[in-house]
């Protein structure tokens, strides 16, 4: 049995998403089994779910495509979102056990625990307890120097410049 390590995904640079989606990609084609759990986006006008989902991999969406109003959550909402996300990390535990699945991509994990929408500690549990063969995808900006620490591999993807900057929006078929 192979062992599953943990990487992370940071930096406030494009393709976070877009290389664990390439590691999917790769491990679908050896016929392993993946679940993909996307925080902070929905499932709506992404152009990656779509095909992943005809390759088999499973995908869930807990975002309410909160990308870019996390600053603007009122405390109460937090508190929600935190509780229903820290708990819907048993469901993928069970889940991840009941499957059997080989890779695990957590999209926008480091994000929701930077602004305090899962508990870290219940997430570095969650990675210390894994399956020996489960390899783990943590994606996003602010990645803390815990789960840092914690992982096998780290890889910051820095901005150098992005069409943002100059006022061009996300266009279809290629930031989403």
């Amino acid at each position: 049995m192979r062992k599953g390590l943990v990487q992370v995904y940071t930096g406030d640079g494009k393709g976070k998403t877009t290389a664990a989606i390439g590691e999917a990609l790769r491990a679908r084609g050896r016929g392993y089994k993946v679940l993909l759990v996307q925080f902070l986006k929905g499932k709506k006008g992404s152009g990656e779910i779509s095909i992943l989902e005809e390759l088999g991999v499973k995908v869930i969406c807990k975002g309410k495509d909160l990308g870019l109003s996390l600053n603007s959550i009122v405390e109460d909402e937090r508190r929600t979102i935190r509780e229903e996300w820290t708990n819907f990390l048993d469901k993928i535990k069970e889940e991840v056990l009941a499957e059997g699945y080989d890779l695990l991509i957590l999209d926008e994990i480091n994000v929701a625990c930077h602004y305090g929408l899962i508990d870290e500690n219940k997430l570095l549990r969650f990675i210390k307890e894994k399956p020996d063969g489960l390899e783990i995808i943590l994606t996003g900006r602010y990645a803390s120097p815990r789960l840092i620490k914690t992982a096998h591999l780290v890889s910051e993807i820095k901005k150098i410049k992005h069409p943002f900057d100059e006022g061009i929006k996300a266009r279809k078929g290629i930031e989403f």
